[in-house]
């Protein structure tokens, strides 16, 4: 068949395939966004109105006030400020940690770097169920529990991390470093003042993870954390549900407003995320 022939035939294959392709991301798209669109909606009913049959997606009266009331009856406030406190602190030590540690592996040389490297890696296999007795008594030993320290601590240290800048350190000319190397700079001012500047959206992709995990994260609070006002904002929503009901439009507003430093987060970090997992496979080790 001649190509002037075959070409008209082409575009349509084509045009119907990215047709198709983006029904279905748009249909994934819809089933990821309804449920927080319901959830936006049941914040703003009353309590029986969100068990009205058939349901009702916009509130017949809203109820802007239990944006308000959820301040009222629960120590939300501090819950926030909890959370935001152990979030920021958690992620800015696990970077730092996470891009030692991948810089180490990156780009010294040392006897058993790469079987280290592999059984670090292997600590990825067990789930994380395993190690809470382990953590439990050891933060117990230490007289960390109820403080802040007890949730922060265990999540600095993870391997997926160290994994991840690894990766895309290794993308970055190693000239940079034997320049600097015969200027007498030390390994970690080459560290410092040069990968680090560099390592700009795999850091953001790796703050994203850790904030997004750290702000999230619930059973590890729940163990650790005792007091009222020391819970985070996720042990804390627990306190909406009762005992023999839950009032679901308080629960769904604080559940909403926990979600904005999800949402202004991963929009700040949204354009080096997605250059950072890009990068991050360029090169294997």
């Amino acid at each position: 068949m001649p190509a002037a022939t075959r070409d008209p035939y082409q575009r349509v294959s084509q045009a119907m395939s990215r047709t198709v392709i983006h029904l279905i991301l748009l249909g994934g798209a819809t089933t990821m966004v309804v449920p927080f669109v319901w959830m936006l909606s049941s914040s703003l009913k009353t309590n029986l109105e969100v068990f009205h049959i058939p349901p009702t997606l916009i509130p017949t009266v809203p109820q802007w006030h239990n944006y308000v009331e959820i301040f009222k009856v629960v120590p939300y406030g501090r819950w926030f400020l909890n959370s935001a406190f152990i979030a920021i602190v958690q992620t800015v030590l696990y970077l730092f940690v996470a891009s030692l540690a991948g810089f180490t592996f990156a780009r010294m040389r040392f006897p058993g770097r790469e079987l280290i490297f592999t059984l670090y890696l292997a600590t990825l296999m067990v789930p994380g169920e395993v190690t809470l007795i382990p953590k439990f008594i050891l933060m117990k030993e230490l007289h960390l529990i109820d403080t802040f320290a007890a949730v922060i601590l265990p999540g600095v240290f993870n391997a997926y991390g160290v994994f991840l800048l690894r990766q895309f350190f290794m993308t970055l000319p190693e000239s940079l470093e034997e320049s600097a190397i015969l200027d007498g700079a030390s390994y970690f001012r080459i560290y410092w003042n040069i990968i680090l500047p560099l390592a700009g959206p795999g850091l953001a992709t790796l703050s994203l993870f850790s904030f997004m995990g750290a702000w999230n994260d619930f059973l590890w609070p729940l163990i650790v954390i005792n007091s009222e006002n020391m819970k985070p904002l996720s042990v804390g929503l627990a306190s909406f549900h009762g005992l023999y009901e839950t009032n679901w439009p308080y629960l769904m507003a604080a559940s909403t407003v926990a979600l904005i430093p999800i949402i202004v987060v991963f929009a700040t970090a949204q354009k080096y995320f997605v250059r950072g997992i890009a990068l991050t496979g360029l090169k294997e080790g």
